[in-house]
């Protein structure tokens, strides 16, 4: 079941610019390993003890992403090994992985991620706060921290058109950012959008990155 998800999906992604995000949070590590040996490698987990586990007991080319909600005290044990931290919601996070990838003397890729949803249990930077973060040109200082996009989360609905309206938003937004204070900047390009429910119209409006666990790990 798992190899026949993960290439049915990767699949679909021939066509597109989007790369798929196994999320493995809550699935043993015998899971992730069959996974593994179906050629992923990019695998998502969003709490941090599960996340050191894994990444000790499995292959080493595995490139980790951290996708669930970070707290600062918890950002020291990951920032050795992760690829990517895609859910970035504050700027006190943001300093913080930026002090811990001084410690070690490692730049550390993240994704800021936005509030979309219609949901008060979503985290993320409003908007308008995340433009004018960036207009104070702070950022600038954080020599270890590597902006790579922008992450959100879609409206848990049946509402299609919701959600399409939520991810040409974040869309936008990543645009706007992009065009604004990242134009040169070639590492500045993921968006990471979509879930098992619907990835297909984060897609179709852009997605670069897809995170799908459920439809995977069932």
């Amino acid at each position: 079941m798992i190899k026949q998800e993960i290439d049915t999906i990767n699949q679909i992604l021939q066509k597109t610019n989007a790369r798929l995000i196994a999320v493995s949070k809550y699935y043993p590590v015998e899971d992730v390993k069959t996974a593994y040996d179906c050629g992923q490698r990019l695998f998502g987990e969003s709490r941090e003890q599960e996340l050191r586990l894994k990444q000790m007991a499995l292959p080493k080319d595995i490139e980790w992403h951290f996708i669930g909600h970070l707290q600062t005290n918890k950002v020291k044990y990951i920032v050795p090994y992760i690829s990517l931290i895609h859910s970035v919601d504050s700027v006190k996070l943001l300093e913080e992985i930026n002090k811990q990838g001084e410690k070690i003397n490692r730049k550390i890729n993240v994704l800021l991620q936005v509030y979309i949803a219609k949901e008060e249990n979503k985290y993320g930077f409003d908007e308008k706060d995340l433009l004018q973060y960036f207009s104070t040109k702070a950022y600038k200082n954080l020599d270890y921290i590597n902006f790579c996009g922008i992450m959100g989360m879609a409206t848990n609905t049946d509402d299609k058109e919701e959600i399409r309206r939520e991810f040409r938003q974040l869309r936008k937004t990543f645009e706007i950012v992009k065009s604004s204070f990242f134009k040169d900047n070639h590492s500045f390009c993921e968006l990471s959008m979509g879930m098992s429910e619907d990835f297909q119209i984060a897609i179709e409006e852009g997605a670069t990155l897809i995170r799908i666990g459920s439809r995977i790990f069932q």
